[in-house]
């Protein structure tokens, strides 16, 4: 277990393995201005803390455009999800450890000592981690930055509340139920029908989530294990959208297709989100939806990530995140609008209006790259074939031959990934089928010879 230095805060990288509710929403604000490409010089502003117990490509982003400007809030607990060549590429960043097994109030006064000081005192606070939402903030609020309050943290983490807190704001939701047994479930199922989805309430992307056919398959579930609650499978069309929040309103949203449900993906269905930019998307008034949530959620700045069904032209509600999307889902809307999307969500979370001032509109998809099984990856498609692809921006591996690597069934879980474009969400979903029928991975499992991934798999 690596071990913290008390005067820097650091956990040595050596020692480090891999508003009040009202009846109508608040008017939609008009889009900014703002300008697309990489990270770029800004004028000095806030500094942040940022939560960082994962690479994802906002952190690198906010490293590149104002490394004076950002201090790194990690955690003992998950210095294993950080790289050795990540933690090189960050080393020159100012990082507080969050000691494991250390009450989090002890944790804040010596933050508060070690920051002291420091130039880079941050004003502000962002937590793109889903798990670490309930820790981040609280440590935000013993430290006095902007943070969620208990109550929000609750809508947007236990699956239940969320519910609840959709309902109480008039949204269409699907039937669902807090269960601890057998009995429970199957006396849901009599109500409502199987299928049905059983989730923790604080899961997360689809992990421990499962489509129950009948009752026979809860004998693969421990409901003692974690807080379980069931939900009525809803036919219809499933999208996402995302928006950025400032000052309590709604500048615009980017709604996604998704070619296949993410609980299906973890099954083995293609992993992909279609950010809309042209042609058609959801009926819904996706604008009017999201400033709902934010309004009744009370949430004053930040990034919304949003679930949603179609069905009959009606919208139901079905789960919301308060921080950056997964996968490389905000990376697809500054792709599908031409605009620089890491800048936007940087300025909401230092307090800055974000800049919106679009280009070309198109439809761009993250395609997640299938990771079929555990042990060393004995061969990969290369990039440089991916590249040549059609409709393909970029491709990211995230494995070479040689590495050894861990399947999960989770909607995050992938070798890489692919950038893919079109004019219309069904050009791009066609195109993403097109490159997994090219793409190969051979893995030799665990005690269980070679695995290749056939044509097929992922379609």
């Amino acid at each position: 277990m690596p071990h913290t230095n008390a005067e820097t805060g650091r956990i040595p990288a050596a020692r480090t393995t891999r508003p009040d509710i009202t009846d109508e929403p608040p008017p939609v604000c008009p889009v900014g201005a703002g300008d697309a490409g990489e990270a770029v010089d800004a004028a000095p502003g806030p500094v942040l803390l940022l939560a960082d117990d994962r690479p994802c490509s906002f952190g690198r982003y906010a490293a590149r455009r104002g490394p004076e400007e950002l201090v790194l809030l990690r955690f003992e607990d998950a210095s294993g999800e950080l790289p050795t060549d990540y933690l090189r590429e960050t080393a020159h960043l100012p990082a507080f450890w969050i000691r494991q097994d250390v009450p989090l109030e002890t944790e804040a006064a010596r933050y508060l000592s070690w920051i002291e000081g420091r130039s880079a005192r941050p004003t502000r606070f962002c937590n793109p981690s889903e798990p670490r939402q309930d820790i981040a903030q609280r440590f935000a609020r013993f430290v006095g930055l902007p943070h969620l309050t208990e109550r929000q943290v609750l809508w947007v983490r236990d699956k239940a509340a969320m519910k609840d807190r959709f309902r109480a704001l008039g949204l269409r939701t699907a039937a669902y139920q807090r269960v601890r047994t057998d009995t429970q479930v199957r006396r849901f199922a009599a109500a409502h029908g199987w299928p049905l989805v059983l989730k923790p309430v604080d899961s997360f992307a689809c992990i421990d989530t499962f489509l129950l056919h009948g009752p026979e398959d809860l004998r693969e579930v421990d409901l003692a294990a974690r807080r379980w609650m069931v939900e009525q499978y809803l036919c219809g069309t499933e999208w996402e959208v995302c928006a950025l929040v400032h000052n309590g309103a709604v500048p615009d949203v980017w709604p996604s297709a998704l070619p296949c449900r993410p609980l299906d993906t973890v099954d083995g269905a293609m992993n992909a989100h279609i950010s809309v930019g042209s042609g058609p998307g959801p009926v819904t008034d996706v604008a009017t939806l999201v400033q709902r949530v934010v309004g009744g959620m009370r949430i004053d700045h930040g990034y919304l990530h949003m679930e949603f069904f179609e069905i009959d032209g009606q919208a139901y509600a079905g789960e919301v995140g308060l921080r950056p999307a997964g996968c490389e889902i905000a990376a697809n809307h500054g792709h599908a609008y031409g605009f620089d999307i890491f800048g936007a969500i940087l300025d909401v979370y230092t307090g800055r209006r974000p800049a919106l001032e679009y280009g070309e509109r198109r439809c761009v998809g993250d395609l997640l790259l299938p990771l079929p099984a555990t042990g060393t990856v004995k061969g990969i498609t290369s990039r440089e074939e991916l590249l040549r692809l059609p409709g393909v921006l970029d491709a990211v591996l995230r494995i070479a031959p040689g590495d050894r690597v861990t399947a999960r069934r989770a909607s995050h879980s992938s070798s890489g990934y692919v950038h893919i474009e079109g004019d219309t969400a069904a050009e791009v979903e066609t195109r993403m089928r097109g490159v997994l029928a090219r793409f190969r991975i051979e893995v030799v499992a665990d005690a269980e010879g070679a695995v290749a991934l056939p044509p097929e798999r992922g379609r």
